[in-house]
């Protein structure tokens, strides 16, 4: 059974005999590991996870000092900060499923653009890239990223699934829904996936709306787009603004959208988008099918929008493409490695939060590129919201750091891209940007390796 210790840790002997063997990770369903592997493999695989490499400096000294540090920080921050209460507000976060606008990928051409309504929000509002850590999946990865703030890149390579491998292991773990007093998750697809229903238990989340449960927490809209296979953006759009409007008060909203999830072998009726160039290799067809889903998403995307300004309470929405499809296979990753793990996001505050100082109609300081684990500092200072040590941390690793994400071209396992969208190495950073990428990994590691020293202090 001891044997079985490293068995997830790559480059282990343990690994490399279990993989010949015919062992397979399925970290994103618990259930389908078990049914290939046999439940005790599952089970003993599982015991132990390599999470993070820990600093050398690490101590309860130095991260007191950590909290004091970034608590003068976080004082400085909101002296230009009014709101000092974030659960007065509603603050949604949209995963967007596989959204990634086509026109930026190589040896691609559309012949219309799929998503103009998207392109014409991003120009007027807080809106830029994101630097994906997956391409082709890894849902729940950017998720995780998005909730806690933390990045994906600098846990262990063995740490593939945070959601099953770390967070249904952690007590109450530090993430935005601790800041709200109403918490709803909505994913219009089965709920065990990445094990979701114990992730958001784990987070605090108090409702999780998706297709196994009946009753209160079922989903109010289930209709397909158009013959696809999977609920909707219009339905979860209409699942968000039924419950945006179950409180008067405000509240904190993580939708997972599904309507574009693989496969594109859907041919939607009357579908106008043509696709040509050799970056999709023989997936020409796939690429006209997502295309067409995209475009779909763009007219609910905006018909939400809307509907969100006709509300007399302060929304900010964090919308977000999770990860490209993976149906480029004409492009080598090694040679667009950086565009191919970009996608769209925006920032919108309603009509509401514009007129009542709780939101900003545009950002423009860091925003062309980011990271998952900006959304948190960028949603804050979107909503003017005074920020605690954590957050002040995460503002500072947002706005002075390059974007980064777990890198899959290389030996360098972190992907660092500035602002001008050109990939920088670790070496390049200055005195300055190392001390705070050093003081974000100290307290990573403290959060959900060590011993939580700062646990207690850091978020309040």
């Amino acid at each position: 059974m001891g044997s079985f210790y490293t068995a997830k840790r790559e480059g282990s002997i343990n690994n490399f005999i279990l993989t010949k063997a015919g062992y397979a990770d399925f970290d994103s369903n618990i259930n389908w590991s078990a049914n290939s592997n046999g439940p005790m493999i599952t089970f003993l695989a599982n015991m132990h996870i390599d999470v993070m490499n820990k600093p050398k400096d690490y101590s309860q000294a130095t991260m007191k000092q950590i909290v004091t540090k970034y608590r003068n920080d976080a004082k400085k921050i909101n002296q230009t900060r009014p709101n000092a209460n974030l659960s007065k507000q509603t603050l949604i976060f949209i995963l967007s499923e596989s959204f990634a606008n086509p026109k930026r990928v190589p040896n691609i051409k559309l012949n219309q653009e799929a998503a103009p309504n998207i392109e014409q929000i991003k120009k007027e509002n807080t809106s830029g890239l994101m630097m994906s850590s997956g391409y082709g999946g890894g849902t729940a990865n950017m998720e995780y990223m998005t909730l806690t703030g933390l990045a994906y890149n600098q846990f262990s390579k063995s740490l593939n699934s945070p959601f099953t491998q770390l967070v249904v292991k952690q007590d109450h773990p530090i993430n935005l829904a601790n800041s709200f007093k109403t918490t709803t998750a909505i994913h219009p697809y089965y709920g065990n996936f990445y094990d979701r229903k114990t992730v958001y238990q784990r987070f605090g989340i108090q409702k999780f709306r998706n297709i196994n449960e009946k009753g209160a927490l079922g989903l109010r809209y289930t209709s397909t787009a158009d013959g696809g296979q999977y609920i909707s953006d219009e339905s979860a759009y209409n699942d968000a603004l039924w419950q945006i409007n179950q409180t008067k008060k405000g509240q904190f909203i993580n939708l997972v959208t599904m309507q574009n999830h693989m496969p594109y072998t859907t041919n939607y009726a009357g579908n106008q988008f043509q696709a040509t160039g050799k970056g999709a290799g023989k997936n020409l067809q796939q690429v006209s099918n997502y295309a067409k889903g995209l475009n779909m998403t763009d007219s609910f995307t905006k018909n939400f929008l809307n509907q969100i300004d006709k509300l007399n309470k302060p929304i900010t929405i964090v919308w977000y493409g999770d990860h490209l499809p993976g149906i480029y296979d004409g492009n080598k990753m090694s040679k667009y490695n950086v565009v191919q793990h970009e996608t769209d996001y925006f920032v919108y505050s309603n009509k509401y939060a514009l007129k009542h100082n709780y939101g900003t109609k545009k950002l423009s300081d860091s925003t062309k590129i980011t990271d998952p684990n900006g959304f948190i500092p960028l949603a804050l200072k979107q909503m003017k919201q005074k920020v605690t040590p954590y957050y002040a941390l995460l503002t500072r690793v947002q706005e002075d750091l390059p974007a980064m994400a777990r890198n899959s071209v290389g030996t360098n396992e972190s992907l660092y891209v500035n602002e001008k969208g050109q990939q920088v190495s670790a070496n390049e950073l200055s005195k300055k940007q190392r001390e705070i990428l050093h003081d974000y990994r100290l307290v990573q590691y403290d959060l959900t390796a060590g011993k939580g020293y700062s646990k207690a202090t850091i978020n309040k």
